[in-house]
């Protein structure tokens, strides 16, 4: 299976439109699931963790931007990947989380700043915290009862891993029984790695017996530690790093720093250097002096990783989506090289916006060859002066492809020209403007520009959307360029004899692609909504609509008396919870446009869209299925923690009063959402009658 393309999350997450956003979610979900899976299933990587993590971050940024977009399969909401057939499968008694990352001193800060915050601690209150190595290996979880090891996981999706026992027996710094008097049931959770010294040993051995060479030491240990033979994995240099825990029958202290020192006295090595820091100043000195040293540690690490030390904050902090809120990783910086800007190219997204692209001389960085940067936008190129011919900076990270930072004036050719927005499209030729206020010029062409029409059919049949297997990017283009396909519809029009004698169809493959389409025939309205393309409308927006009215008449119906911004229809619309004005007024422009409306009735002609059906209830909390606002200031509880504990228990937390509310939590100096809650007869709570609801 080839690596996704990522030409449509190549923007600037500050200067994504609605749209574009959309298209670009789809694109990194897509690589970061691949790569998620080359590298915790098959450890065969093909890009660095920077790398990774650079698209993980750009995800997390179009998501913080645009919050209706985040979908419930969004790798941002999940660790790992899926466990590798061949093993048994362990699920874990407690999940094998991942930890949030940090890459710069303000967001150490921030991490700490958003601690004391859900604590409400006070700024001249110490919060201690325990500075560790994060080691680059392979996670693993040693389950012990009465002091003997009697299981072994990795850590695969975070919930369920791989059966790995017979193997961590082999690995000689592993205790197979514990040392003093340790809780009856202990699960040791750490890495699983390979010094680098043992690394180049073992690669030059296999390269002498002419077998597989491995690129990294994380992979010299993945592949090591997967081994269905155990005598293989003996005969390899695996070691292991113990220094965290999952299922404890007893507390192993009260610190992070005890537990860890009582992990070391059971017999586990633990991951040093580490050091115990009471301020950001003393985090960030031993973060840059492991940096300046880690080539020296004899082991390969990517960054260090802070921990709140007392173990009574950490239960109160408590965990947000993928990770806690009581630890981060600080990551070391990516590689940077230079190179030559040999030209600048133009692509054409699916709504029409052009976004400019280096065309560079093809550069190792981070070990990786590099020919195409992104250049973001015009005014990226202007601020930074950036010319063809001159030498320029590219680095690997915080966007999706590599991007260039900057120039070296002192290497720049004689003559070279500031570089001159496009005035029209390069595709259809069609007049490109930018519009007041749009950080990205625009092709007017339209329909007429190919470049849209086959992108919204490559959209409208995405895994997401209709999920037509067989019906990718490549046969998207293909069958559009013939005349195939020039709208959706036609993708159901589709017969045998329109494909017959193209290269590369044979009988087999054109019939697997018509079953395909024509299970696709029927489908929910949620992926309907989402395939149409709807700016500002991702997977959650469509979810939303197809939640609050239930059908596809309904919807459309809804959707044309919406634009009347007067009509009732118009202020359900606003008052469904995710859906601003912003999104509502695209909604109703797409209802607006009578091509929009042909369109649809012919896809109506040809499928069923079905109702959508929610979900059976989830009952057992004391706010199950109720609807809580917060207003004033709370005296006991931050804002963040009164949240989780309202979500905890079952409810759903909105920011505004309406005939819907349940509940409204009133806090010290409440203000005008009180009186409305009065007004249309909503029961108030105060923060300990709150506290006492949700604790049960």
């Amino acid at each position: 299976m080839p690596a996704p393309s990522l030409r449509h999350a190549s923007i600037d997450s500050a200067a994504l439109s609605p749209e574009d956003a959309i298209e670009a979610v789809a694109d990194l979900i897509a690589a970061l699931d691949y790569h998620g899976q080359r590298y915790h299933a098959e450890d065969a990587p093909e890009i660095s963790d920077a790398d990774y993590d650079a698209l993980y971050r750009h995800l997390q940024a179009i998501e913080a931007r645009f919050p209706e977009l985040i979908r419930a399969d969004s790798p941002t909401a999940r660790v790992g990947a899926a466990p590798a057939a061949g093993f048994g499968k362990v699920r874990h008694a407690i999940p094998m989380l991942s930890l949030g990352n940090a890459f710069a001193r303000e967001d150490v800060e921030g991490f700490m700043d958003s601690a004391r915050n859900f604590l409400r601690a006070g700024a001249d209150q110490e919060i201690e915290v325990v500075a560790e190595l994060k080691i680059d290996g392979l996670s693993c979880s040693l389950r012990y009862e009465n002091g003997v090891l009697v299981q072994a996981a990795t850590r695969g999706d975070g919930q369920e891993g791989e059966d790995v026992t017979a193997n961590v027996r082999t690995i000689e710094n592993v205790p197979h029984k514990l040392k003093g008097e340790a809780p009856d049931v202990l699960e040791v959770r750490g890495e699983v790695y390979m010094t680098d010294a043992d690394f180049l040993a073992l690669n030059t051995r296999q390269q002498e017996a002419g077998g597989k060479l491995f690129a990294n030491p994380r992979n010299a240990a993945a592949g090591s530690l997967r081994q269905m033979d155990p005598s293989i994995t003996k005969a390899r240099p695996l070691r292991f790093f113990g220094y965290a825990w999952g299922e404890v029958s007893r507390p192993l202290g009260t610190t992070q720093e005890e537990a860890r020192q009582s992990l070391h006295g059971f017999g586990f090595t633990l991951n040093e250097p580490s050091r115990l820091c009471r301020s950001v100043d003393e985090m960030v000195q031993f973060y840059d002096e492991i940096g300046n040293g880690r080539a020296t540690l004899g082991f390969s690490i990517d960054g260090i990783v802070y921990k709140i030390n007392r173990l009574d904050l950490q239960q109160r902090l408590g965990f947000v989506s993928r990770a806690p809120r009581w630890a981060i990783a600080h990551k070391f910086p990516p590689q940077q090289a230079r190179t030559k800007l040999e030209g600048i190219l133009l692509q054409v997204g699916r709504t029409g916006a052009l976004t400019p692209v280096a065309a560079l001389t093809p550069i190792n960085v981070g070990g990786v060859m590099v020919a195409r940067a992104t250049l973001h936008n015009e005014d990226y190129i202007a601020e930074k002066d950036i010319r063809i011919g001159d030498t320029v900076i590219v680095q690997r990270a915080g966007d999706v492809i590599p991007q260039i930072v900057a120039i070296v004036p002192e290497l720049r050719p004689e003559g070279t020209a500031a570089w001159e927005p496009p005035t029209e499209c390069p595709i259809c030729h069609s007049a490109a403007v930018r519009e007041p206020g749009e950080a990205k010029r625009f092709c007017t062409g339209g329909l007429i520009c190919e470049a849209q029409a086959v992108e919204r059919l490559r959209h409208f049949v995405a895994r997401d959307a209709f999920d037509i297997e067989g019906l990718g990017s490549k046969t998207v283009t293909e069958f559009h360029e013939a005349g195939l396909i020039k709208t959706p519809a036609d993708i159901f029009r589709l017969s045998a004899k329109d494909i017959e004698g193209r290269e590369g169809w044979k009988e087999l493959s054109i019939s697997k692609l018509l079953k395909s389409i024509e299970d696709r025939r029927t489908i929910p309205l949620d992926r309907f909504i989402l395939a149409l393309g709807i700016r500002q409308t991702g997977q959650t927006t469509a979810r939303l609509m197809a939640k609050h009215y239930r059908t596809l008449d309904h919807w459309q119906d809804a959707m044309k008396a919406a634009g009347d911004v007067e009509s009732e229809a118009y202020q359900e619309l606003l008052n469904i919870d995710g859906i601003g004005a912003d999104t509502a007024k695209d909604m109703t422009d797409f209802f607006a446009e009578q091509n929009n409306l042909d369109a649809l009735a012919d896809l109506e002609s040809l499928l069923t869209v079905e109702p959508f059906v929610p979900p059976a209830k989830n009952e057992g909390g004391a706010l199950d299925g109720k609807v809580v606002v917060f207003t004033g200031t709370l005296l006991q509880l931050s804002r963040g923690e009164a949240k989780a504990r309202a979500e905890g228990a079952g409810a759903k937390v909105t920011g505004s009063v309406s005939a819907k509310t349940d509940y409204l939590v009133v806090g010290a100096d409440a203000g005008s959402k009180a009186a409305k809650a009065e007004a249309l007869g909503v029961k108030t709570l105060t923060e300990d009658e709150f506290i006492a609801l949700v604790a049960g």
